[in-house]
């Protein structure tokens, strides 16, 4: 191996330093392989097949059929062409769960869609900033705008977390039996199943981020 070989080797980052900071667990490694076998598992099952029929369908081993709806090997894909092929389904729908996980939603500046919320009726202008089809959260994105004029509204209750970033203005938020004073750049996460709401405006402009996350189980 050649010196400079060596030493781009060994400047090379770690894996290690490209983990996100966040306290969620990692992707599994071998994650691929078993949503694909949970699938053809799935599949299978459903048209009343045994793991030996669609071996044998598949002209593959029991034992290789077993580790595949295991997630234990990664196979080929002349391999997976020739289960999709027993199971009389296109490759596409072996790999279904796998695009789920590709759920993404962009919403250009201005466009958010506008939603009608009990604070509406307050002078609270809402827009969804974004919205997720899977998963087993549901993440509701808005952008809230109080104009000159709006109404105090401090009865809102829901099940889940909600985290607000004040972006413009200033707005006394009450959260249970407590009130906070947001000025722009503040960050204010509770349990939204108590009641809230902003209790007090300061007559100008007041914007502010509100996430609200809940099991997608509730909804």
């Amino acid at each position: 191996m050649s010196r400079s070989l060596r030493a781009a080797e060994a400047a090379a980052p770690d894996p290690e330093d490209y983990r996100t900071g966040s306290g969620a667990p990692s992707v599994d490694p071998r994650q691929l392989e078993k949503e694909l076998g949970n699938q053809i598992r799935l599949l299978r099952r459903r048209q009343d097949l045994s793991v030996s029929d669609l071996a044998s369908a598949a002209n593959i081993s029991l034992g290789m059929m077993s580790k595949i709806e295991n997630g234990g090997i990664s196979p080929s894909l002349t391999t997976i062409q020739s289960i999709a092929r027993a199971l009389s389904v296109p490759i596409s729908t072996l790999f279904s769960s796998v695009e789920e996980r590709q759920d993404c939603s962009f919403v250009p500046a201005g466009q958010g869609v506008s939603i009608e919320r009990r604070g509406t009726k307050s002078g609270h202008n809402y827009q969804l900033l974004g919205h997720l089809l899977r998963g087993e959260v549901m993440v509701e994105p808005y952008l809230i705008t109080l104009r000159e004029g709006a109404q105090p509204h401090t009865s809102f209750a829901h099940q889940g977390s909600e985290l607000i970033f004040m972006l413009e203005g200033e707005v006394s938020y009450r959260h249970g039996s407590e009130t906070y004073h947001l000025r722009p750049g503040d960050t204010l996460l509770f349990d939204s199943g108590a009641q809230h709401g902003p209790e007090e405006l300061f007559g100008q402009l007041t914007r502010y981020l509100s996430i609200i996350i809940y099991p997608r189980s509730a909804a």
